[in-house]
Order: structure tokens, then C-alpha cells, then sequence
């Protein structure tokens, strides 16, 4: 078990990532670069794959997913994305545990999950039923063919920027806009419209329109092509709330601009909460849905008082937004509420405030030794992240018990038996 170097945690003690397919397999590699070419433009059924290479169960699946892919060559698509390298895809599609496969059918933005067995016969019949239900569709009339066929490449989903509309929607909005400046007679405008109008529909489908295109024609509204110096076209920029504009870098294709779009919504993305372990089902759903879970054991509140946890939260919540895009989750909980969870973990009731990295997936985890701070946190997870850190099996290979209890009130605590108890308790064991 290590903490490979993209921040994700693997499955043995001495790993070594290769990508599971290669060009001699009939199982077609996708990723940023081909993927809209590939899949979103495309009229063919695709079932995608997305894995990470340190996944034991994504292994498994890899000979018969290859063997799959052979026989419904010519006939169906199958593809295969190395999630743990292309993040920005697995988030547009909320890939939370891996393997995760999704078809790919008529409306291409609207893919459904694949839910059958994981046996070569398994997927190869459930590859053809969805291809029997999409030709039906397309015999009534309710399936077309690539998602960018005219009736949903609208150029409604560009939005119309002028003089006056540009400041209420563009800079006042907490949404992330890419805007394009061009001139009605730009020869190199025509060429982008249709490209941008396509990009246009699918970002706004994919982020939830939290990604937003616009245009502004520069001739008309020339207040605005003043103010941002714009000199030539097209000229396209990013607009961020509270930042200056920057020039877009990318290439002109629907595909480059749609890769653009998701990393900027990947990068605006809120930080995931720090959450309180209150009962089993908050810690089995975010360590389960993620690919590391960091939990903290915080001092006993008549340790520290409210402004102390706080404070110790604080280095929490600025750690998960540093690593919000690994899509880890970050807890906490009290000295004492999760004893099970302590001694499961090695920390045995003192050494508080204490911090652990763990696997669910291989019941591996690695504690913190040096300070609760940012500068420790991110040492200690930099260390893991070359292979450097000391990792041991959770326990007896089992998550521990996990007792429900009220969630903190945010006020400094008050003295009653329990604690007393708690606090003889802990002076016994030092």
C-alpha cells in the first residue's frame, strides 16, 4: 500500500502503476485529447471503462473487458480511461469507486450506468441489449445519432454578451465563463461558431452551468472590446470571479474547448466538507465513495475549547481545499466518542490531536507523525506520495465498530460524570 504519485492510494506495499490495455488490444484507450472526437461526436454505442491501474477489482475486470471488446469489434465500441491519471473526465461523469462502466448510447451527454456482471459473456450481453434499445429509438423516431446533430447544437447555449448585460452576468456571477470576442465578418469566426455552439451545449450539460460560454460581437460593442484590449479575432478569455481575465490557450476544436471548460470547473470546484463522524453510515459513505480518507481525532473539547478545535478544523478544511481534486474525504472526530476507531488505528487514548490515511479498499492506513499543521499534513502526505511513509493493516483487516453520538454544538463543553470519568481514564493512561 502506497500513496502513488498523482495522490491516490494504491494496493500494495511495492507498486508498480502500468496502464492496463495497450494499442494490441481491441479495447480502445480514450482520454481528454480523443474523448469528444471519439465518443461524444461519435453515432456508435460505447461502453467506457473508467479505472485506475492500482485498483485489485479493475485487474480482475481487464481480461474480460479485452476479451469483450473482441468480440463485439465492428459492432460496439468499447473503450477504457485511466481515471486516476485523466481526473478532469471522471469528474465530469462523478466517478467515485472504481471500475466504473457507462454506456454510451443515443444522447451521448446523458450516459447510463452499466449495472451487469463483470464476465466477458456478461458485458457482451449487456452491450447488446443497450444496442437493441438504442436501434428501437432510432426506429421511433426519439434516438438521433452523435449528440451534436443541429437539434441539440444550439446556439442558445452560447449566451449573448453586450455593453450592457456583460458586468450582471459575467464578472457578478460566482460561475466560471469562457467569453469569445468576435467580428461578424472574421473568416476564422465562421469557423469557430459552429465548433463553440457545440462546446456550448455540452459544457453546459456537463458542469450544470457552472461553465458558461458567451460571445460578444466586438464590432458592435466596442465598449467592451476597449476594455479588455482586444486586438485581433477571435479572441477568447476566462472570466473568474474576482480575478483578472486570461487569454484561453487551448486549441479552436469543440474538443479542446470542452477539456478547457472541465478543468475550469474542476479547478472552481467547492473543497469537500470536514465532516464529524457521528454514526457508521458518515464514515462508510465518504471513505467508501472515496479513494483515501484522511480522519483527524481532535482533542477532547474541555481540552482546547471551541476556539481551539476550531482551529485545529481550520488546518483541516485548508488541506481539503489544497487536495480538492484528488477527490479524497476528511473527517473528524473527539478524543474518546470513537474508541474502537482509536485502537484500530494504534493511537490508544493519548497523542492528541492524531491524523490517519486510510485505504478501505485494502483496510491499509499510515498515521501522521509529525505536527498537526499544514506543514505537516502536506509533508506527510507528500511523503506518502513517493512510497516514503510507514503504512499497517487497519485493525483485524475490518473497519472498526462505529458508535453513533450527537454532533458538536460548536460551544465550549461543559464538565458532567462521563467526562470526568474520561479525564481519570486518560490521567491513568499516561
Amino acid at each position: 500500500f502506497v500513496l502513488v504519485s498523482s495522490g491516490v492510494l494504491g494496493c500494495s506495499l511495492v507498486l508498480s502503476v502500468q496502464a492496463l490495455y495497450s494499442s494490441n488490444d481491441d479495447v480502445i484507450e480514450l482520454n481528454p485529447s480523443n474523448f469528444n472526437r471519439e465518443v461524444i461526436q461519435s453515432d456508435s454505442l460505447w461502453l467506457v471503462e473508467f479505472y485506475a491501474p492500482w485498483c485489485g477489482h479493475c485487474q480482475s475486470l481487464a481480461p474480460e473487458w479485452k476479451k469483450a471488446a473482441t468480440a463485439l469489434k465492428g459492432i460496439v465500441k468499447i473503450g477504457a480511461i485511466d481515471a486516476d491519471q485523466h481526473k478532469s473526465l471522471a469528474g465530469q461523469y462523478s466517478i467515485r469507486g472504481f471500475p466504473t462502466i457507462k454506456i454510451f448510447g443515443g444522447n451521448k451527454n446523458k450516459p447510463e450506468e452499466y449495472q451487469g456482471g463483470r464476465s466477458s459473456q456478461a458485458i457482451v450481453d449487456g452491450a447488446m441489449n443497450a444496442l437493441r434499445t438504442l436501434v428501437k429509438d432510432r426506429l421511433s423516431g426519439k434516438a438521433g445519432g452523435s449528440s451534436y446533430n443541429n437539434s441539440e447544437m444550439k446556439k442558445d447555449d452560447v449566451v449573448e454578451l453586450t455593453d450592457d448585460n456583460f458586468d450582471k452576468m459575467v464578472l457578478d456571477s460566482d460561475d466560471v465563463w469562457l467569453v469569445e470576442f468576435f467580428a461578424p465578418w472574421c473568416g476564422h469566426c465562421k469557423n469557430l461558431e459552429p465548433e463553440w455552439a457545440a462546446a456550448a451545449t455540452a459544457v453546459k450539460e456537463q458542469t450544470k452551468g457552472k461553465v458558461r460560454l458567451g460571445a460578444v460581437d466586438a464590432t458592435v460593442h466596442q465598449g467592451l472590446s476597449s476594455r479588455y484590449g482586444i486586438r485581433g479575432f477571435p479572441t477568447i478569455k476566462v472570466f473568474r470571479k474576482g480575478e483578472e481575465p486570461e487569454d484561453y490557450q487551448g486549441g479552436r476544436s469543440r474538443g479542446d474547448i470542452i477539456e478547457r471548460a472541465l478543468d475550469l470547473f474542476s479547478d472552481n470546484a467547492p473543497a469537500p466538507e470536514v465532516l464529524e463522524i457521528l454514526n457508521e453510515d458518515v464514515l462508510k459513505k465518504t471513505c467508501e465513495d472515496s479513494q483515501l480518507c484522511v480522519i483527524a481525532v481532535l482533542p477532547h473539547i474541555l481540552d482546547t475549547g471551541a476556539s481551539g478545535r476550531n482551529s485545529y478544523l481550520e488546518v483541516m478544511m485548508n488541506m481539503a481545499e489544497k487536495y480538492k481534486k484528488k477527490m479524497w474525504g476528511w473527517l473528524w472526530t473527539e478524543a474518546g466518542a470513537q474508541m474502537d476507531l482509536e485502537a484500530s488505528l494504534g493511537i490508544g487514548g493519548f497523542g492528541y490531536p492524531a491524523m490517519a490515511a486510510i485505504n478501505t479498499r485494502k483496510m491499509k492506513f499510515a498515521l501522521l507523525r509529525g505536527s498537526f499543521s499544514e506543514t505537516g499534513i502536506h509533508e506527510f502526505l507528500r511523503e506518502l506520495s513517493v512510497g516514503r511513509g510507514s503504512t499497517s493493516t487497519l485493525g483485524s483487516g475490518t473497519m472498526p465498530k462505529i458508535h453513533s453520538v450527537d454532533a458538536w454544538d460548536g460551544k465550549d463543553g461543559q464538565v458532567s460524570r462521563k467526562i470526568i470519568i474520561y479525564r481519570v481514564g486518560k490521567q491513568n493512561l499516561q
